[in-house]
């Protein structure tokens, strides 16, 4: 029965998950915010070579 109690009341894996959650919410916010990025940078390196073609 105290092993069962000592199983329940063991928090060592809780700051594991919580840290894998942390780097799971950056990865997901790095993600949206260079899919985002990328298409603007895109965009702006197609106007300067046309331009340089132009020129």
């Amino acid at each position: 029965m105290k092993l069962i109690s000592d199983l329940m009341n063991n928090e060592d894996g809780a700051t594991a998950i919580e840290y894998g959650l942390i780097a799971a919410l950056i990865a997901v916010a790095a993600i949206t915010a260079l899919s985002s990025l990328g298409g603007n940078l895109s965009e702006t390196f197609n106007k300067v070579s046309t331009t340089v073609k132009t020129n």
